[in-house]
């Protein structure tokens, strides 16, 4: 359990340096260089990815809550969801971006989310309230940044998205997931 949560730690307390230590990020870049701090951020947060995986197996399974069985298919619509804000983070800029605002932010939120409804286990708990709580925290410092919301494109843009983002979740639902996660989902 000790390599599981010193993995969530220096994974999240990387990703959380950025936007809530940004003095000393500056710092930290003048001295580095923008490659070398680059560089070095990806270096912690997979240390901090590679102990949580590591630990994932001898983490604490004790089960702290049951959910009905109806949960699974919210999170599965939940996670579709996420899969196409993920998408539209990342692809040409159109309406979906820009009602979200931070549509990568709000894809991790929806699927942190999901799987908290129908993993009542103390490691998943962990591990899913973790990426939820970060992205709750970044989400309102991004907000108090005033960082530009992106200017809504054409609804091409949305419908790549939403054909990447179902392509993904599908690739996951039918294939993907008993590798990434060790548990087949149908």
């Amino acid at each position: 359990m000790t390599i599981f949560i010193l993995g969530l730690i220096i994974f999240f307390a990387s990703h959380l340096f950025t936007p809530l230590m940004r003095g000393a990020r500056e710092n930290l870049q003048k001295r580095l260089g923008a490659g070398g701090y680059k560089g070095l951020y990806s270096i912690v947060s997979a240390i901090g990815l590679t102990l949580i995986i590591i630990g994932w197996p001898g983490a604490d399974r004790t089960v702290l809550f049951v959910a009905p069985y109806w949960t699974v298919h919210v999170a599965y619509l939940l996670t579709l969801l996420a899969f196409i804000a993920l998408a539209a983070a990342y692809l040409p800029k159109g309406r979906i971006a820009a009602t979200l605002k931070h549509p990568m932010l709000a894809g991790v939120k929806l699927w942190a989310f999901a799987h908290l409804l129908v993993n009542g286990d103390v490691r998943s708990v962990l591990l899913f309230g973790a990426f939820l709580a970060y992205g709750v925290i970044d989400r309102i410092m991004v907000k108090k940044r005033g960082a530009p919301t992106p200017v809504a494109g054409s609804g091409v843009n949305d419908i790549l998205a939403v054909a990447v983002g179902a392509a993904a979740w599908c690739a996951i639902f039918f294939w993907l997931h008993p590798f990434i996660a060790g548990v087949a989902l149908r």
